[in-house]
């Protein structure tokens, strides 16, 4: 089969470390173009594949050599680029966010549905076995009745000048860390999640949030809570909770290649520690779309309610602020 040859739009740091290395790893996979406002700057990148240089990301949309698009612009610009990559007829993979709100969320996928084309959301740890090992011990009664589910992500603090500190960029903690925990929970508990409660914190001079948390429930009475920053020791984990036990991961949502996942059972016989086999979790995002696009795959099970309540954290955090104010 002829390979799914990708352009790239920009060349952010996520793009430049993790996302080319994998695409150039990925069987079936070519690097076919670079696009940059800076010319040079995309040309340098692209001579480490073998691939185009473009000089400005609408005309890498008019390349008939292009298949699919890669997105990794800051968040704001992720609805522009990928309306207008899937109306010149090109699969996309973006990076998370998919967009800043549902609404708009909805309408891509809607027009990604009707021309036929696969639109993912690069969330990559959902790709990692790990979660798959751990959905199972659940499902196979392990910790008994899942009764309360919490994650946590957060990273240092960021330099002054990163994107994320950007209102009009997107950034802020909820909609680049946040995603995650909000994803986890999806991902072990479904889409019937209710929001209930939410904060977000910020500090003067800054236009974004740089910390939050949030209390939500599940069908069953199962209570989650999600904490999220861009300004804390890192932390990367969550815990399921049943009537039988618990598991804990830790390092959950960002672990290299090489890392060997441990998985942490209590129960009342007693505590072990589960080792499982390290994964590259880049490299299986990259091939889950390019599959989606061999098949005809729909692969963002959740984009849509994760967006959904990303936007009723806001909204809930807002009405908390204005109760207290």
């Amino acid at each position: 089969m002829a390979p799914l040859r990708i352009g790239v739009l920009g060349c952010a740091d996520i793009a430049r470390r993790r996302m080319l290395p994998a695409m150039a790893a990925a069987e079936g996979v070519e690097i076919a173009a670079i696009a940059s406002r800076d010319t040079d700057r995309a040309r340098r990148l692209a001579q480490r594949y073998g691939a185009r240089a473009v000089h400005g990301y609408a005309a890498l949309l008019e390349r008939d050599d292009v298949d699919a698009v890669y997105v990794p612009l800051p968040a704001a610009l992720h609805a522009r680029w990928t309306e207008a990559a899937l109306r010149a007829g090109k699969h996309v993979l973006a990076e998370k966010p998919l967009t800043t709100d549902p609404v708009t969320t909805a309408e891509l996928l809607a027009l990604a549905r009707a021309s036929g084309l696969v639109l993912m959301e690069n969330v990559m740890f959902v790709h990692h076995p790990q979660h798959e090992t751990v959905r199972g011990w659940i499902a196979d009664g392990l910790i008994g009745e899942v009764r309360a589910f919490r994650a946590e992500f957060a990273i240092p603090r960021l330099p002054d000048q990163d994107i994320r500190h950007s209102a009009e960029l997107g950034g802020g903690a909820l909609l680049d860390t946040g995603v995650y925990p909000v994803r986890a929970a999806l991902h072990f508990l479904g889409d019937e999640l209710r929001v209930l409660n939410a904060v977000l914190h910020s500090t003067p001079g800054r236009s974004v949030d740089i910390a939050g948390a949030a209390l939500l429930s599940a069908p069953g009475g199962v209570g989650v809570q999600l904490t999220f920053g861009i300004d804390h020791a890192y932390g990367s984990r969550y815990e399921v909770w049943g009537s039988e036990g618990r598991l804990m991961v830790d390092r959950a949502f960002t672990p290299p290649a090489d890392h060997r996942p441990v998985v942490r059972l209590e129960r009342r016989s007693g505590t072990e520690q589960r080792e499982l086999e390290p994964a590259d979790q880049v490299l299986a995002a990259v091939r889950a779309f390019a599959a989606a696009v061999t098949s005809g795959a729909r692969p963002d099970a959740h984009v849509l309610r994760q967006a959904e309540l990303v936007a009723d954290i806001q909204q809930s955090a807002r009405n908390t602020l204005s109760a207290v104010s």
